[in-house]
């Protein structure tokens, strides 16, 4: 019997509230996926220090590796993203797109990951694996999240990144409302169970 693999998954959190509404959901999606066996790091990306991209393209001198000069705490994403098969981002939705700290680290990742900006273009690094999203806005989803989405979707195809469609993204219909409710819960246990799939 063959032995089945396990998914590697790299969740990329940014939201300021640890106990927020799209912690909330991911939450339940790393349970689930830890449940099942799924090998899960997790990043905290507010506790982190990413610093914006300058564009120096130093990054572009060796193509066998992910680099960047910037002395900070993208290396170990950088060491994550390329071990794992699912890079999960989970963001709630600030002015229509992803919270600073996932831009600053998306920014960084498009420019070291891709070896398409030195003297000669090169490859992309991480090629072929899937992106994932789990986001979350005050306004209907195809109007609070969709140009985040579109923009993820022109990200992987850039990148030769896989955008699977795979997207969890519930509303908050304000703050005198009760955000988590048995069917999130249930929506979150069925994403979790898509990403194994």
């Amino acid at each position: 019997m063959e032995d089945k693999k396990e998914k590697r998954i790299a969740v990329m959190r940014a939201s300021p509230r640890k106990h927020g509404n799209t912690n909330s959901l991911t939450d339940i999606v790393v349970s689930e996926l830890r449940q099942n066996g799924c090998e899960v790091i997790e990043f905290d990306l507010f506790d982190m220090e990413i610093k914006p991209c300058t564009a120096c393209r130093r990054c572009q001198k060796d193509w066998s590796r992910v680099a960047c000069v910037q002395k900070d705490d993208m290396p170990a994403i950088f060491d994550a993203i390329m071990k794992s098969d699912i890079i999960l981002l989970a963001t709630p939705i600030y002015s229509w797109y992803c919270t600073p700290p996932m831009k600053a680290m998306l920014d960084r990742l498009v420019y070291a990951m891709n070896m398409y900006y030195g003297d000669e273009r090169g490859p992309s690094l991480w090629a072929g694996k899937e992106i994932a999203v789990i986001t979350t806005c005050g306004l209907r989803p195809e109007k609070g999240a969709d140009l985040f989405l579109e923009g993820i979707r022109r990200y992987c195809k850039y990148s030769g990144l896989v955008y699977s469609s795979r997207v969890l993204c519930e509303r908050h219909m304000g703050y005198k409302s009760v955000f988590m409710d048995d069917e999130k819960r249930e929506h979150a246990r069925a994403f979790a169970k898509e990403l194994m799939s």
